[in-house]
């Protein structure tokens, strides 16, 4: 099994799960997302970028049978995320 484990700001829970619907997955459950070979789940928390702001922080883990199958998912996601989020 290989996993990733990417933290994105600037996104939403929903919008993470948009992202992984339109490279390929489906949503399994409230916070997961499976592809062909591939699942991922969607986390989210507060963090603190200094001392009076917070955003929120998404954080996907990713995993496949094998590199092969999870490289172009990951890449696909991470660049639709790093757009909306900045």
């Amino acid at each position: 099994m290989v996993e990733r484990v990417r933290s994105y700001r600037g996104i939403s829970t929903r919008a993470a799960l948009g992202y992984l619907e339109s490279v390929g997955g489906e949503q399994t459950g409230e916070d997961t997302v499976a592809g062909d070979g591939w699942r991922a789940s969607v986390s989210a928390e507060k963090v603190s970028i200094g001392p009076s702001i917070q955003l929120t922080e998404v954080t996907v883990a990713f995993e496949a049978d094998s590199d092969d199958v999870l490289d172009p998912v990951v890449e696909a996601f991470s660049q639709k995320a790093i757009r909306a989020g900045g």
